[in-house]
């Protein structure tokens, strides 16, 4: 029982903490009258009203628009550009392709596609279901992915629980038909009839229960793979989630001359590989977890299909059977996809001139990822979701409505993005970027660089793995945007201090920001899967231990191996030297 002094602030703790923390802090500023103080006062406000989300976090993120200007750290107008520049732009731009992709249900047929050719052994129909749903995650919001993936998830899992069950009923009925028979035949005494129908319950009871539990244990499995899939696949593409825009958009303010060393191949290029190896590793150890490792059971090579498996694969093909076959509007849709994955990577891709310097005159300087983004969105509020040619009406009906006619409803109507558009995300982006911004011109960011030069005589291995752990911790109670926009600019200060290259500690930090694998409330994902009501705490929590390890281990080995020639990190860049604060 807390004391009784404490109750009221405990009843009241989101008032109280909405207001006594710019009280209790306000001696920061006044004692220390410089800039440097007084931006570190509205980070800390801001970094606990995100941590607590006593205010929605979006509008957390409004507040350096009204005290970066107030307290003199800022100009209103400087704050302002941060909060739609090129990396938000980016990210827009991304995310209405993404509900474009939703909207005529092609990542739907994609998803059943996969399946259907995997299979549904159990092994390969939980590999199935992490490649689609990593794969999805990559291009659209973890979120709807998951959204997507658990109800597929869970109707086949019911049609194989609904089939084993008429089997079972079939083999009760058929076991007891039989002994009646046998029992008539041999006109035995009713002791022993008695002993008869003992011998016949007896064994049944412990070999149910065993199944119950087995059974519980895959859908377990089959669920949580879905949310860890959805979060390990966002990490492969620079717009798969927010973490990683939060590191280009920082990236460009702190380091403005970083030519562009991080663009979406460069990010793919170290990123994917990272991905792919931690979607083997998670596989194995769900696998390890909740089916054990009999592999002749769950891969079945040469044999042939269950009941079982043989109902799983007739609900994905009838689901496939209502998507119908591919429509004109999904087709458009697929080929700017396409289109786009395309000319990001062929923009700038390193090795050899991109498109953007061989087809305009500098290029390279004016033209980024943002481009091709916005491109290919306005292309699906253009192009026409029916074929125009194909419009069967009458000569008076063309007469009247000749231009409707001409200019048929487009792929993506507006109202439809700002029903799905998630604009919090997009303020959350924008209030990082102001207060990457604002740590770099006051001063901050240096200040706190020069605190962390002991950390020279630490070998840069050690200190990426540490980063790596604190910040997979602090994503289970923060949101992952939230975390990579607190920490980030510590980490290039930090960086810059001992002389190392940014990106070794940085990129670390970013991937580890989105290993939120423990809580149902860490992510969103987590929260979908956790409400379908297989999974408890304690479930996810042991599992996400192990999870979050991997991804340590997996992040310490790729920074350290093929992240070295993709970003340089052997040697501390000349760009690094000079920051917007100089």
């Amino acid at each position: 029982m807390a004391p009784t002094c404490l109750r009221p602030l405990l009843r009241y703790r989101s008032f109280a903490i909405l207001f006594l923390t710019p009280l209790l802090l306000l001696p920061l500023p006044l004692a220390v009258p410089a800039r440097e103080a007084r931006c570190a006062y509205v980070i800390i406000i801001m970094a606990v009203y995100w941590c607590t989300e006593v205010i929605p976090l979006a509008v957390t993120s409004l507040l350096p628009v009204v005290f970066f200007p107030l307290l003199g750290v800022q100009t209103a107008k400087k704050v302002c550009l941060q909060y739609l520049n090129n990396t938000n732009m980016l990210f827009f731009g991304g995310l209405i392709v993404a509900i474009s992709v939703e909207r005529w249900n092609l990542h739907k047929r994609i998803a059943l596609r996969v399946l259907l050719i995997l299979g549904v052994k159990p092994a390969l129909l939980m590999l199935g279901f992490m490649v689609v749903t990593a794969f999805l995650s990559m291009w659209i919001s973890n979120t709807a992915t998951t959204a997507m993936m658990v109800p597929i998830v869970q109707a086949v899992l019911d049609q194989m629980d609904s089939t084993e069950h008429d089997m079972t009923m079939m083999e009760q009925g058929t076991g007891q038909t039989n002994t009646v028979i046998e029992l008539g035949e041999k006109s035995t005494s009713e002791s022993t009839a008695v002993n008869v129908v003992n011998n016949e319950q007896v064994p049944d009871d412990p070999r149910s229960s065993e199944e119950k539990k087995m059974k519980k244990h895959i859908c377990k499995g089959m669920t949580l793979c879905v949310c860890y899939a959805a979060s390990i696949g966002g990490t492969a593409t620079l717009t798969g989630t927010g973490p990683n825009v939060v590191l280009k958009g920082q990236m460009n303010q702190l380091y403005p001359n970083n030519n562009d060393i991080v663009n979406f191949a460069s990010w793919f290029g170290f990123a994917f590989p990272n991905m792919i190896l931690m979607l083997v590793l998670a596989w194995l150890w769900l696998q390890c977890s909740f089916m054990g490792l009999n592999f002749k059971k769950s891969w079945g090579f040469g044999t042939e299909k269950t009941t079982k498996e043989k109902a799983a694969y007739d609900v994905l093909k009838e689901e496939m059977r209502k998507l119908g076959p591919l429509s004109y509007a999904e087709l458009n849709v697929l080929i700017l996809f396409v289109l786009l994955v395309v000319l990001w990577f062929s923009r700038n891709p390193g090795f050899v001139k991109g498109w953007a310097s061989w087809l305009f005159p500098g290029g390279e300087k004016y033209i980024t990822d943002s481009v091709p983004a916005v491109f290919v969105a306005l292309l699906l509020f253009i192009l026409p979701a029916h074929k125009p040619w194909n419009q069967s009406k009458s000569d008076t009906e063309q007469t009247e409505d000749t231009k409707k006619q001409f200019l048929s409803a487009p792929l993506l109507d507006w109202n439809v993005v700002q029903r799905k558009m998630p604009w919090s995300i997009v303020l959350l982006l924008g209030g990082g970027f102001a207060l990457a911004d604002a740590s770099a011109s006051s001063g901050l960011s240096a200040w706190l660089g020069h605190q962390m030069t002991p950390l020279g005589s630490i070998p840069p291995w050690a200190i990426a793995t540490v980063i790596s752990l604190i910040i997979a911790v602090f994503t289970e109670c923060t949101s992952n945007v939230a975390t990579a926009t607190l920490f980030l600019p510590v980490f290039s200060s930090m960086a810059t201090s001992v002389k190392i290259h940014p990106l070794y500690v940085m990129l670390p930090g970013t991937l580890s920001a989105s290993f939120a694998f423990m809580l149902p409330v860490a992510t969103p994902p987590n929260a979908i899967v956790f409400s379908y009501g297989h999974i408890r705490v304690l479930d996810m929590v042991k599992t996400g231990i192990v999870m979050n390890l991997i991804g340590v281990c997996c992040i310490t080995l790729a920074i350290n191996t093929w992240g070295r020639p993709v970003f340089g990190l052997d040697t501390f860049p000349a760009w690094a030297n000079t920051t917007t604060n100089q």
